[in-house]
């Protein structure tokens, strides 16, 4: 399985680096081209390359980690999604003043599948700190635990799959209206909760 990451920051290389390290091959994309990624591809290994948005949209499963004000732009003109998988882990905080965007009463999952007609939208890794994520979720003897939403159960069972591999515990909050307010950056009771689920 290949999987696309549209996104470098601190969350898009978080993620990125657990699942090369899991055994994933791996293709990374942001804004600024394939070029501008030879360090960070040098880092995750040979099962890593660096691509377009639209080379890492082709994926099977593409993770989408950038800045809200970005999201648009970043699901626009790629290739038709044909039920390919979505891991959403943006959060709605326009930087750099940290504003929160107008939802208009949808959650920003929600917002995302708008965008990407035909994919499987999980929303999923958008609740911990960078730092957290970026740790080894093996920890104190359990999985650190990553909590996600989505309106497809199939989808949901394949991320899991993928995150467990990764070492990360999950736990499934419903679909993307319900769940998605739980864990949804600002707003709900779960952002900054660090679990861990004991084997």
């Amino acid at each position: 399985m290949k999987i696309g990451i549209i996104g470098t920051g601190g969350i898009g290389q978080a993620l990125a680096h657990h699942i090369a390290k899991a055994g994933y091959e791996i293709i990374v994309s942001n804004s600024r081209g394939p070029e501008s990624l030879a360090a960070l591809v040098g880092k995750l290994g040979p099962r890593a390359t660096a691509g377009t948005r639209q080379e890492a949209a082709k994926a099977e499963v593409v993770v989408l980690a950038v800045p809200w004000e970005h999201v648009r732009a970043a699901l626009s003109d790629l290739p038709a999604w044909n039920g390919r998988i979505l891991m959403d882990a943006t959060n709605p905080i326009i930087e750099p003043d940290f504003r929160v965007a107008d939802l208009k009463g949808s959650t920003s999952s929600e917002i995302v599948a708008s965008l990407a007609p035909g994919a499987r939208v999980v929303k999923v890794a958008n609740t911990l700190l960078r730092a957290v994520l970026a740790a080894d979720p093996d920890e104190a003897g359990g999985h650190r635990v990553l909590f996600m939403s989505g309106d497809d159960a199939a989808a949901k069972g394949e991320v899991n799959g993928i995150l467990g591999k990764v070492g990360f515990a999950t736990i499934d909050l419903g679909g993307l209206a319900s769940g998605g307010k739980l864990q949804q950056f600002p707003g709900g009771p779960l952002p900054t909760l660090n679990l861990i689920k004991l084997d």
